[in-house]
């Protein structure tokens, strides 16, 4: 009776560490959207903290009525009842560009009408060996673009779905006109990034998987997700005709 108890015990230790060890993030495949006046939020209503994975710079630009972020019901990667995907669309704006953009994080507030404050990052605990998912990608031409861009006016725009995990004690603080973003390859914490470049327009949803490449051992504590539709936004370029589709973000382990 002893035996075959500690092998239950073990079991259940075992399912538990799988369980925990297979950690997929809130919303991963973008179904669940609410509203907050004209702006869309990649999370219900009311949400509690552990529902609030995902956010945009949509409530940063709603006085424009505008939204870089929404729900997608009749184009989707996998149909189904109450199936949603995201769609990302790079805008011009009257005191700038905005790419389409998803990310884990939170938004907090447009800084001077040239960036913004933000938290990146969501608590995380998994070491996944890649994050799979579809993604529809129609670049415009570049028509848009800051000083140090001018050269890349009238090529086609790229886009960018990147992944990080980190030993952070809490999640990034960034106000981008305080400076560049920071490089994530030079975070001390770094412990494993991928990152996909979307360089061509795809006829239709492509199903991706990008590899992780882990720099050391350790279990991270929070993971990042950037999507954006035009690489670029930051810099105030790309194009105003860009939209990239996302759905059915998966890690795999």
């Amino acid at each position: 009776m002893k035996t075959k108890t500690r092998i239950l015990l073990l079991l259940l230790v075992q399912a538990c560490w799988m369980q925990a060890g297979a950690q997929q993030l809130y919303n991963m495949g973008f179904d669940t959207w609410s509203r907050q006046g004209v702006s869309w939020n990649p999370f219900p209503k009311d949400a509690p903290e552990s529902q609030r994975v995902w956010d945009s710079a949509n409530r940063g630009i709603r006085l424009f009525r505008i939204n870089v972020a929404e729900p997608e019901y009749g184009h989707v990667a996998v149909p189904g009842p109450g199936k949603c995907a995201a769609k990302l669309s790079s805008r011009n704006i009257l005191w700038g560009f905005v790419t389409g953009n998803l990310y884990v994080g939170r938004f907090v507030r447009v800084v001077n009408f040239a960036g913004i404050e933000m938290y990146n990052g969501a608590p995380f605990r998994g070491r996944p060996k890649s994050l799979s998912g579809y993604y529809h990608y129609i670049p415009g031409t570049i028509d848009y673009a800051d000083k140090a861009h001018q050269d890349l006016k009238g090529k086609a725009d790229s886009g960018q779905i990147d992944i990080t995990l980190y030993g952070w004690s809490a999640p990034l603080h960034t106000v981008t006109t305080d400076g560049p973003t920071p490089d994530p390859e030079k975070d001390p914490a770094l412990i494993g990034r991928a990152v996909l470049r979307l360089d061509k327009a795809t006829d239709g949803y492509v199903h991706f998987d990008i590899p992780i490449h882990y720099y050391s051992d350790d279990i991270p504590t929070y993971v990042g997700i950037n999507i954006f539709s035009s690489l670029l936004g930051e810099c105030f370029t790309g194009s105003s005709q860009t939209v990239l589709y996302v759905d059915e973000f998966e890690f795999q382990y």
